[in-house]
């Protein structure tokens, strides 16, 4: 997907959420405003409330999102036949799309009033889509390669291995000279325990020791100014992959915390929510059809 088009893909699905989720609480806030026992002299009771026209379409189309973006989404990322079609990333967008407005539904479904078994579904999905937003912030934050596939320890290595030949054998670095700058470049600055504004210092100061380092070494090297330069721009790759490992080890032990959160309460609201089905089925409730 160009860039131009995910960005119209995004936008349309941002669009779509919050003009439906104002839309339909604009309409019936007047209705939802009130304490349950004056609902039933509104005159959009019969459509709003939760086995109304309206609210129990909510809950069906708002249900049916939450079934197919989880569903559509684990098979693509867990199915080796459907693994080429599509990229991820673009997958779990239209994932969260599903499961954010699909949620909204169903909030408008219990017309802001639950309780007993349906509460704990509620609330159940209430911890998925905090936790999804917490998901999505770590998923954010693993390097992945350009078709969005979580890059792995060992290609991040690979990365770092073409770096070092490069300087090695393009530009015949000393072999000391090259152990010292990527020996330089792997140093990290020691911040802990300090304030933000401590940190972004000492930040500040490791980083600019290093460029002075740097710039030290290849003086040593009869090299052009150009060569200099390109070389800088490699160490600062070299910099931003050893960045990128250092995250990639934090985000994976994140997300196997994340992993013990979202999936049971996920599980406990779709359990819920199907037997919240099948008693209204039971007991004979029907939508439009």
């Amino acid at each position: 997907m160009r860039p131009i088009t995910h960005k119209i893909y995004l936008s349309i699905m941002v669009i779509a959420v919050f003009f439906v989720v104002a839309y339909l609480s604009y309409s019936g806030f007047s209705y939802y405003q009130l304490q349950l026992e004056d609902r039933f002299f509104h005159d959009q009771h019969q459509s709003l409330k939760p086995s109304g026209s309206w609210g129990h379409g909510f809950g069906i189309i708002g249900s049916l999102m939450m079934l197919v973006g989880v569903s559509l989404y684990m098979l693509r990322k867990r199915v080796r036949r459907f693994s080429r079609i599509g990229v991820l990333k673009y997958w779990l967008e239209f994932h969260i799309f599903l499961c954010t407005l699909g949620p909204a539904l169903v909030l408008l479904h219990t017309a802001f009033k639950f309780g007993g078994l349906v509460a704990i579904s509620f609330w159940s999905m209430v911890a998925v889509v905090l936790s999804g937003v917490i998901g999505r912030y770590i998923y954010l934050q693993i390097p992945r390669s350009i078709e969005g596939r979580e890059l792995s320890l060992n290609e991040l290595d690979e990365k770092k291995d073409e770096l070092h030949r490069v300087l090695k054998e393009k530009y015949n670095l000393d072999e000391l000279v090259l152990r010292k700058l990527l020996d330089a470049v792997k140093e990290r600055p020691d911040s802990a325990d300090k304030n933000m504004a401590m940190r972004f210092w000492v930040k500040f100061k490791f980083e600019m020791a290093l460029q002075r380092r740097i710039k030290y070494e290849l003086k040593t090297q009869q090299l052009s100014k150009e060569n200099s330069r390109e070389i800088k721009k490699i160490l600062v790759s070299e910099i931003n992959l050893n960045r990128k490992i250092d995250r990639l080890r934090n985000m994976q032990n994140l997300f196997r915390y994340w992993h013990v959160a979202h999936l049971p309460f996920a599980l406990v609201m779709l359990v819920i929510m199907l037997v919240h089905v099948a008693v209204t089925l039971v007991f004979g409730y029907k939508w439009i059809f």
